[in-house]
Parts: structure tokens; sequence; C-alpha cells
């Protein structure tokens, strides 16, 4: 096991590269790069925040560019994922910019988001996860909306009290760190338990209200 000791230096300029040269033979020449300054601190961190939140699963660098007018090949942020047991996603990601964390339910089957709307537009419940995501921006979380409506979904009122939240098609909250020192250090790792534990109120109430799906996965093409 080694110890998580955050993100080098060589970590953002690589995808600062990247982005200005996003071809087979940059990859190539700079993959020790990619292995030694981003995997290997993900595959550090994934045994540092094991023990509380699972093991990470971090993303394969390649782009699906089957279908896409952009046929550059290689992502140009990594990212890794887990899931806590009653549906929430914790999310990690590096780029140039700098660091991204956070943490919610992403995007909702349609059996949790009957489950949603019918929480949100209780009073009771509707008012408890509003005031949760009002805190949360006072804590300067980014709150994401995930492809939200343009208005009310079918059969509620498009002057909803929390008509907002009603939108939604998931709710998660995060935080955008640029570039700093401390990216470099293991302060890294408590920086982003910090975000993820920010969350936990919110993810309790989606755990109480919504809860991971029971549909079954959709078949395969």
């Amino acid at each position: 096991m080694t110890k998580f000791r955050g993100w080098p230096e060589a970590a953002f300029d690589f995808y600062a590269r990247l982005e200005l040269d996003n071809t087979k033979t940059f990859w190539q020449a700079n993959r020790a790069i990619y292995d030694e300054a981003v995997r290997a601190p993900f595959d550090a961190l994934s045994d540092l925040v094991e023990g509380e939140y699972g093991r990470l699963r971090v993303f394969r660098p390649y782009r699906d560019v089957r279908f896409s007018k952009d046929k550059a090949p290689y992502k140009t942020a990594a990212g890794a994922v887990t899931e806590g047991e009653d549906g929430s996603i914790f999310y990690v990601q590096i780029s140039a910019e700098g660091l991204f964390v956070g943490s919610g339910y992403y995007h909702m089957a349609s059996d949790q988001l009957q489950r949603w709307r019918a929480a949100v537009d209780d009073d009771t419940s509707g008012s408890a996860i509003a005031k949760v995501v009002t805190e949360l921006r006072k804590a300067r979380f980014e709150i994401g909306a995930m492809d939200a409506l343009k208005t009310a979904p079918r059969g509620y009122p498009r002057d909803h009290a929390r008509v907002e939240l009603l939108r939604m098609k998931g709710l998660t909250a995060g935080k955008s760190f640029p570039v700093a020192r401390w990216m470099h250090t293991a302060s890294a790792g408590e920086r982003i338990v910090a975000a993820w534990s920010g969350c936990a109120p919110m993810n309790a109430w989606l755990a109480r209200h919504v809860g991971p799906s029971t549909l079954p996965p959709p078949e395969p093409d």
C-alpha cells in the first residue's frame, strides 16, 4: 500500500499539455507521467478512503469517439468514483484547472425520480431537503441540476414552492478547487474527505426518501 501524498505538479501539467496536443503521439511519449503522476495517486487515494467509502473505480483515460464529431482520443481530466450502499456516489476529478470533489445521486432512474418528486412535493420532507440545499450553498458547494427540466414535471404546478428541485433529475453537491500547493501533499486527501463529509446531510435525506433503484439493469445492446 502506497501512502497518498496528493498529485504532483506533473499531473496538472500533463493535462494542460494534453489539451494542446491530444494525440496518440503525445500520449505514448508521456504515458509514464500519467501512470506515475496521475494513476498512482488515485490508487493511493483509493487505499486511503476504502475503509469508509469503498474502493475507487478510476475511469479509463480513453474517449469513446465512435459517435462523436470530436475525435480527440483522450479525456482531458481523470476521475474516479465509488458508491455507498444507499446509492450515494462519491466522485473526485483532476484536470488542468485543478480538483473537483462531488457526491450525491447523479442520474436517477425512473423509480427514483418518482420517489424524489413525491418527497420534494411533501411539505415536511420537501422543506427539509430545501433547507439542506440552502446550507450547502452557504458552505460554497455547487448544486448540480443533472439535466434539469425547463419547467415543472407533469402533474406538478409551475409555481410550486420547490419547483427548482422538482425540475432536477438528480441531486449532487460538489466543490471546485483551482490548482494549489496543497494538492501536491497528503492534505489533498483530507480536503476530499471533508467535502464528501459535508454532503452527508444531503445523502442521508436521499437515502431515506429515494434510495437505490430497484429496477433491473437495462438489457445489453
